[in-house]
């Protein structure tokens, strides 16, 4: 169970010393409880307190790192099972599969293309995690390994059953710390010695999940304590389940064989299936899923999710509230202004670089809502845009004063006009119409000197 506040206040020294960076012990008691102090924050708690408290205060869930220094992906360490209680931390990893059949050269293809799996949206840089590398059916595996680890410019999950080939495999790379995928009950004694040998994250899978809380006892009995709970995607609803029931008994029960963050293998061909698994396991407390495509029609959509699910809520998704150039706009280029809402900004500003006509983009600070929502709460107004246009010194910028605002903000164009030196053009109400509307008012020389 976990400690409630009083169980931590009793164990502190009661000095109120302030040296833990709050004014009083049973502040920092409060932040122990919120998980977000250890009890080891505190300088003058007893090594004896902390030994007899250490497991009762620890985390319900492990974070759990594959790979080295500035290469790491970390998953797990999650501390609700719902998003708005308070937030997911550490977003689930997309691994794509390198099949054991394919040439090294195939191989080096493959992972070329994984490196550049990449995707910017709203902002932010999604990309492909790891790199999973088949070994069983390799001759030499640990050349394989080593090849895939030199190549690869993330960190690797080996993936296979057999000792043996495990152990060679991950011999050859262990000082980059792969995560071996995955023990089962018929290879658990031979790939703990493995693990705890090389020093390297374990995946672990039983036949049931009675099965898999034995193994992973065993694992931990042997002081391994980087695990991540395996499972398959032969039934999606029956894996869905078993991570939402092994999510809840860590974070509710406190059972510490669950405590694990969860790895999913995903064995079907084709990728829209993939990609529809993918996401689903990965909203629903996967850590990890391996995927056979790097297809980008295929991935994307699974990054998108995961980015959605693991923003935090509490925060709005807003950009700064400035004056963004386009291009090289210069004193003729149009001007055009929206909300700090993330989505929308990004929306806008993309179907502008899309037109190949450079523009000015003033960005209101709407707290983080994009237009209609901001209209609906009163965070946009006339005299808000108006305001925000003279802080960022807009006509300073441009000799002409014709401002395009948005189609769903029609109603604004007369008051705009009213009380400021601009004339307004109404604008697209959806950002997929922002480049013919650029080239329109090209063609007509609306911005000519």
């Amino acid at each position: 169970m976990a400690l409630t506040i009083m169980e931590v206040y009793k164990i502190l020294p009661k000095s109120n010393c302030k040296e833990c960076g709050f004014p009083t012990c049973m502040a920092f008691a409060m932040q122990v409880t919120a998980m977000t102090k250890n009890l080891e924050d505190c300088p003058k708690i007893s090594s004896e307190a902390q030994e007899k408290f250490s497991e009762a205060s620890a985390a319900p869930m492990k974070l759990v790192k594959v790979g080295t220094g500035n290469n790491v992906f970390e998953f797990g360490q999650e501390t609700v099972m719902f998003r708005h209680e308070k937030k997911f931390y550490n977003p689930c990893g997309i691994a794509v599969r390198i099949p054991a059949s394919l040439s090294d050269e195939e191989m080096l293809k493959k992972i070329d293309k994984i490196n550049k799996s990449e995707f910017f949206r709203v902002g932010k840089k999604l990309k492909v995690s790891l790199t999973a590398v088949e070994v069983d059916n390799c001759s030499q595996p640990d050349a394989r390994a080593r090849l895939a680890s030199e190549r690869s410019s993330v960190p690797l999950v080996l993936i296979g059953t057999n000792p043996s080939k495990m152990n060679l495999a991950v011999d050859a790379i262990k000082a980059k710390k792969p995560l071996i995928y995955k023990a089962t009950p018929e290879n658990i004694d031979s790939f703990i010695d493995i693990a705890a040998q090389a020093q390297v994250p374990l995946a672990i899978c039983g036949n049931s999940l009675e099965e898999t809380a034995d193994l992973v006892d065993k694992a931990r009995n042997k002081k391994i304590d980087q695990i991540a709970l395996a499972f398959d995607s032969k039934n999606p609803a029956e894996t869905i389940k078993n991570l939402t029931i092994t999510r809840r008994a860590a974070l509710t029960k406190n059972f510490r064989s669950f405590g694990y963050p969860a790895i999913v293998n995903i064995e079907e061909q084709d990728e829209e299936i993939q990609s529809a698994l993918a996401s689903a396991f990965a909203v629903k407390y996967a850590g990890i899923v391996i995927v056979d495509t790097t297809s980008p029609e295929a991935l994307l959509p699974v990054l998108t999710a995961i980015g959605n699910i693991y923003t935090d809520p509490q925060v709005p998704n807003a950009v700064e509230s400035k004056l963004y150039e386009i291009g090289s706009p210069n004193e003729n280029s149009p001007v055009m202004f929206t909300t700090n809402f993330s989505l929308t900004y990004f929306s806008v500003a993309g179907e502008v670089e899309r037109s190949k006509i450079p523009a000015y983009i003033c960005v209101v600070d709407t707290e983080g809502l994009g237009v209609l929502n901001s209209y609906a709460g009163d965070k946009i107004s006339v005299d808000k845009v108006v305001k925000t246009m003279k802080e960022q010194k807009v006509a300073e910028k441009v000799k002409h004063r014709k401002l395009i605002i948005p189609g769903l903000l029609a109603i604004f164009k007369g008051e705009i006009e009213d009380i400021s030196e601009w004339k307004v053009i109404v604008g697209t109400e959806n950002a997929r119409g922002i480049p013919a509307l650029l080239h329109q008012l090209k063609d007509k020389g609306t911005y000519d000197a």
